[in-house]
């Protein structure tokens, strides 16, 4: 009995590993790369896979999307500032025989290439372009990083800049240049008051100008303002041609109210 007991395990642990290695279960979101003998077959799945024991050896990929974080990178941009920029990327297998044949890794090779297309794209853009053309940066560090992964069966789908970090110089200098910035808009459209008020002063003297009982409306008005106020002191306006008669009076410096409005010297009678 023991002599079959031990006649009988090292069977069972033979079938055993020779169905290990025959029978493979693929997901639904895994391709299994099939060689046989050294020589790519192709993928199979998703299932139930039954390869030839010994003979032919699967490889399993994954092809869900895969979301890759490039670590920061210290980047001169074109106007000569150093920042540090980190990304993220996502990206899949679109071809599992290549994502095998053609390269070694291509999680650590997609990330490389990430890295590297980084620094070479910011370098080429100004700070400015960095703050405010995000959008064309990141399509263009797609596309790039799109082209170079093509033949190892990998498809970027996004790539997007997360974090830009300033020195601390320039975040100073770009605090200054944006309160400098306020400055101006305020003083200019404090400025376009002043004008638009003088423009309306304008309008309205005209107006007066040409209905004189306009002015004694106004004249009213004032003196309606001031009795809102509860003052004990009533001013009351008086025009200014009301004094030219009074100015007759006066000794040897006495003056007159000539036709035009204006006020001329009365010549003194000679004794």
């Amino acid at each position: 009995m023991m002599n079959l007991l031990f006649v009988l395990v090292p069977i069972l642990l033979l079938i055993l590993l020779v169905l290990g290695a025959t029978v493979k279960v693929v997901k639904e979101y895994e391709r299994g790369v099939v060689f046989r003998l050294g020589r790519l077959v192709g993928p199979r799945g998703p299932g139930l896979i039954i390869l030839v024991p010994f003979i032919e050896r699967m490889q399993k990929i994954d092809l869900r999307v895969v979301t890759l974080d490039v670590p920061a990178q210290e980047v001169i941009t074109r106007d000569n500032v150093t920042v540090r920029v980190n990304a993220v990327a996502y990206f899949r297998v679109i071809d599992p025989n290549a994502a095998i044949v053609n390269v070694t890794d291509y999680n650590r090779a997609t990330s490389q290439i990430a890295q590297t297309t980084l620094r070479s794209v910011l370098g080429q853009s100004s700070l400015d372009d960095l703050l405010s053309e995000r959008e064309k940066i990141n399509e263009r560090l797609q596309q790039i990083i799109d082209e170079q992964t093509e033949p190892w069966g990998v498809k970027v789908s996004i790539v997007e800049v997360k974090d830009v970090e300033l020195p601390q110089t320039m975040q100073r200098a770009m605090a200054r240049q944006a309160e400098a910035e306020r400055e101006k808009r305020a003083k200019v459209i404090h400025a376009e008051g002043e004008l638009e008020a003088s423009q309306m002063l304008g309008e309205a003297a005209d107006v007066i100008s040409k209905n004189p009982i306009t002015i004694q409306l106004r004249y009213l008005q004032t003196l309606t303002e001031i009795g809102a106020e509860k003052n004990t002191t009533i001013a009351f306006p008086i025009p200014i041609q009301f004094l030219e008669g009074f100015s007759a009076l006066g000794g040897s410096g006495r003056t007159a109210g000539a036709p035009d409005g204006s006020v001329r010297p009365v010549a003194q009678p000679e004794p």
